[in-house]
């Protein structure tokens, strides 16, 4: 199959009805791609309907538990039907500390022994194994076409490893390593798996009011908005980055007042992760 037009492309976002992901809907509107925006809250959709504006023909909204592998297929399906084609997957939803530990900001974090079964269940099912499911679904897709993006949203590697951080911390890293597997396996096919990162704390309908307290009085970092993410996203999409596979790209360091091949040239780094050295490791 030949490569589709930039102003026909199909995306599936998931997370796409608030947050980051809506900001990331609407980028890839404004530059003419159809989206499929899926998330789990019907009264969300609505409100991106109409910040969709004259766009809002080339949007559709699902309401999914996409936990479901039949809801993945049902999104897949609905890409192709509605849109008549799938081109970029964005793997967006995530659970995240405002459900795993609600009070972590006022109290201070559980630890993991602390936790449920069905909360530690549901974070990973939710940011790692969606993202899988519908990975598996649509990369043949892609690959029979020879062009295609997957764009995973993982997190920065101190909030994967730090203290207090299961599971929504191994969660990501899951998917962090895992888009470096795909990478691999997906090698000279055209498709292409990068990273599209906050690079700190965002913005977003769940981010804890304390922790925007915190971070207005600058006692935390500045919170990244969900605008910040569509820049990167926009140039892991393009024709442009053709060849940038493997990727990892932190909107927090994303320089705009450049063009974007060279902000990512700047600001990329490799998927994945480094063992640490056994320097200090052992005593002797």
């Amino acid at each position: 199959m030949s490569r589709p037009l930039p102003n026909a492309e199909v995306a599936i976002v998931t997370g796409g009805l608030r947050g980051l992901g809506k900001a990331m809907v609407l980028g890839l509107l404004r530059t003419g791609r159809k989206v499929v925006a899926v998330g789990h809250i019907a009264q969300d959709i609505p409100g991106l309907q109409r910040e969709a504006g004259n766009r809002a023909g080339d949007l559709h909204c699902m309401a999914l538990d996409l936990r479901q592998p039949a809801a993945s297929d049902e999104v897949v399906a609905a890409a192709q039907h509605r849109f008549e084609g799938l081109d970029i997957l964005v793997n967006n939803a995530g659970l995240t500390f405002t459900y795993t530990d609600p009070e972590r900001f006022v109290k201070g974090p559980r630890k993991f022994w602390e936790l449920t079964d069905e909360t530690v269940q549901n974070t990973m099912d939710t940011n790692y194994m969606v993202a899988d499911q519908l990975a598996r679904r649509v990369a043949p897709t892609l690959m029979a076409r020879g062009w295609g993006r997957i764009v995973n949203v993982t997190t920065k590697l101190d909030t994967m490893n730090r203290e207090g951080s299961v599971p929504y911390g191994p969660s990501k890293a899951a998917l962090e390593m895992a888009t470096e597997v795909w990478a691999k396996e997906l090698a000279g096919t055209g498709v292409t798996v990068n990273i599209v990162n906050p690079g700190a704390g965002a913005s977003t309908p769940g981010m804890a009011k304390e922790m925007r307290e915190w971070s207005a009085t600058g006692k935390a970092a500045k919170l990244v908005e969900p605008d910040d993410m569509v820049a990167p996203l926009l140039f892991v999409v393009s024709r442009e980055a053709d060849k940038v596979h493997g990727y990892r790209f932190d909107a927090n360091t994303w320089v705009n007042d450049v063009p974007p091949a060279a902000s990512a040239r700047r600001t990329g780094r490799k998927a994945g992760f480094e063992l640490y050295p056994l320097s200090d490791c052992f005593s002797t």
